[in-house]
């Protein structure tokens, strides 16, 4: 039976003539185009990473399927397995009996103790008014810290490149099942303190960040690239999930192939 293939595109990341020809040779590659992205075999996003969240997040992060990013050269992509310029090689090795996956992890972040978001790169709380926002951390049971800055960042390791990254965090290796916190912009002198460093957690940990209802009572929630605004947030939690995310493992674009292109 054929593999089934959903393509997953905006306006702007691609032109309606591109997605043709990708949908003609697909077929004549030997797949099956559908038009169900909750039943495809293999989801392939069409732009720069943006894009690539987006349409794990618009087909519901899936783990029964294969993701796939095909970009442009001029568009960032550390999701990019394969380029617009040669269309062939995605198929072939899609194509391939030597076919292999990485798992990559994502986290859980419930809001007021809700039904939980999931994230592939980071959850992220920041103050929305010209004030510093303030959050007392809790890991499991144990209070840790009362932070006081911009926010923090809570990101999974293939996250740990994006904005933790921008704020000095570290790039942690996507095979360690673990999370990321770090601050941003703390403020730190004789009357508040925070640890000053990002805080590597283990998958079997839960990460509570209660926010302190002190006129900062609205903050801006970050999941992946879309942003929130919810009102009276009192709590939010983030754990590791028991799902993942697959995606194709080629041995010339490892992770840490996608890292040197991106960033050196």
């Amino acid at each position: 039976m054929a593999l089934s293939v959903y393509f997953y595109y905006t306006k702007e990341s691609v032109s309606n003539e591109e997605v043709d020809t990708l949908i003609a040779l697909a077929n004549t590659s030997g797949f099956e185009v559908s038009k169900d992205r909750k039943r495809a075999d293999i989801i392939v996003c069409l732009g720069d990473d943006g894009v690539y969240l987006q349409g794990i997040r618009n087909t519901g992060f899936r783990n029964d399927c294969i993701y796939v990013g095909m970009t442009k050269d001029n568009q960032s992509g550390l999701y990019s397995d394969f380029s617009f310029d040669e269309p062939k090689e995605m198929f072939e090795a899609l194509s391939s009996d030597n076919l292999q996956v990485d798992k990559f992890p994502i986290i859980d972040v419930s809001i007021n103790n809700e039904a939980p978001f999931y994230c592939l790169n980071e959850a992220s709380v920041r103050s929305s008014i010209i004030k510093t926002i303030a959050i007392d951390v809790y890991i499991d049971d144990t209070y840790l810290e009362r932070f006081r800055g911009d926010g923090l960042i809570v990101a999974t390791p293939t996250g740990s490149t994006g904005y933790n990254k921008s704020t000095q965090g570290a790039i942690l290796d996507p095979s360690i099942p673990c999370f990321q916190m770090t601050e941003i912009a703390s403020l730190n002198n004789n009357h508040y303190r925070t640890l000053g460093s990002s805080l590597v957690l283990s998958k079997d940990k839960k990460l509570r960040l209660e926010i302190i209802q002190d006129g900062n009572d609205y903050p801006i929630i970050g999941l992946d690239n879309e942003a929130y605004s919810i009102r009276n947030i009192t709590d939010i939690s983030v754990s590791m999930s028991e799902r993942y995310i697959q995606m194709i493992k080629l041995p010339n674009n490892n992770y840490w192939e996608r890292i040197k292109r991106t960033f050196l």
